[in-house]
């Protein structure tokens, strides 16, 4: 299963073969010959060249532009992507997802199972939560639970799946992160992670349990569309927030291959993953129809902009447009195509792209 994580969550990535091998070692890093250091408790180099190295994730944080990527990098622009500075990250895990639910308050998190918090809109960060800690957080929670549930096979499972990751360590990375406001919020990540917290990241509750994924399926992402909160994974895993129940049920799909993504706008959801496969809704996720996009790459991006467009991105960078709220897509004509794992829309109407290449603009006609 570990294997296939790192398979899947490269092909995101498109760092297959230089990643993949850097997984197969414990998570340090030398930093002179003979000593080694934890990457969580090694704070990201600054570096010029930060803004062109890997970066895979991009949100708006107010007027601002935050992206996170390898090495702990964090950069933020207050000129639509113009220019980009290098915020104070803490440690260096690779960082792959970033959120801000207000122009000040942030979360970012990534491999070793690190959780940042930053309050000044990402310039700096402070660690929250690593994988160090997972482990013995679920055991504790679902210990406790089963302390007055003895007979409960469920929470016996769980305490058991809490001890393996005590055993081993800090190795399962988070994916994504979703905050509703500045204190309630939500992260997941490899086999069924999945965590909220209702105070700002202070504390963080495990709801495994209150999820339709028996398999302990890879969790890649999660989005509002409207009021609704949809969590896309492997094997075709779409699964929707029952707000009454608090527990996240899953969605029939007709696909039964990775999703890596959700987008779209009240009334019309897309998913979206490998081989261009993309998928629309517009009856909450009852029912799915596929959108051609005649284009067999996996998609990788997404974004809507200020008048209503979606837009999706190819893991080879092709940018296609939707005028119709999803149902159908166009090619925009451009050169110089490059890797593309996050996109989001800059003030001006220009459309910002990170990925293998760091960070570049791009028009959108």
């Amino acid at each position: 299963m570990l294997s296939e994580i790192i398979i899947m969550t490269m092909i995101k990535w498109f760092l297959l073969a230089a990643l993949s091998a850097a997984m197969a070692v414990p998570f340090t890093r030398p930093v002179i010959a003979g000593e080694f250091a934890d990457v969580l408790d090694t704070p990201a180099l600054q570096s010029d060249l930060a803004a062109q190295s890997t970066l895979t994730g991009l949100t708006q944080a107010g007027g601002r532009l935050v992206a996170v990527g390898q090495r702990g990098h964090i950069l933020y622009s207050d000129d639509a992507g113009e220019h980009w500075q290098q915020a104070q990250v803490p440690v260096s895990s690779d960082l792959v997802a970033v959120h801000f639910p207000t122009p000040q308050q942030g979360w970012a998190v990534g491999h070793d199972g690190v959780v940042l918090h930053s309050s000044d809109a990402g310039q700096t960060w402070s660690r929250q939560l690593d994988g160090r800690q997972v482990g013995p957080l679920m055991f504790d929670y679902y210990q406790r639970q089963l302390a007055s549930q003895p007979d409960d096979a469920g929470l016996q499972a769980r305490v058991g799946e809490a001890q393996r990751m005590v055993e081993e360590g800090a190795d399962k990375p988070f994916l994504d992160v979703w905050f509703e406001n500045e204190r309630v919020g939500y992260i997941v990540g490899a086999f069924n992670l999945i965590f909220r917290t209702d105070d700002g990241g202070v504390h963080w509750t495990p709801l495994l349990e209150r999820t339709d994924n028996p398999s302990a399926l890879n969790l890649y992402a999660l989005r509002p569309v409207g009021d609704e909160l949809f969590i896309v994974g492997e094997q075709g895993l779409v699964m929707k927030l029952d707000r009454a129940s608090g527990r996240f049920n899953a969605l029939p799909t007709p696909y039964n291959g990775s999703f890596f993504g959700i987008t779209g706008k009240p009334g019309a959801a897309l998913v979206f993953g490998l081989r261009g496969n993309v998928f629309r809704s517009t009856d909450s996720g009852a029912s799915w129809a596929k959108i051609d996009l005649g284009l067999p790459l996996s998609i990788t991006a997404s974004t809507v902009t200020a008048d209503g467009r979606i837009v999706l991105v190819s893991q080879a960078g092709h940018v296609l447009v939707s005028t119709d709220d999803g149902a159908s897509f166009n090619i925009q004509p451009h050169t110089a195509l490059a890797p593309v794992a996050a996109a989001q829309m800059a003030s001006g109407g220009s459309l910002v792209l990170a990925g293998t290449r760091g960070l570049r603009q791009l028009p959108l006609e």
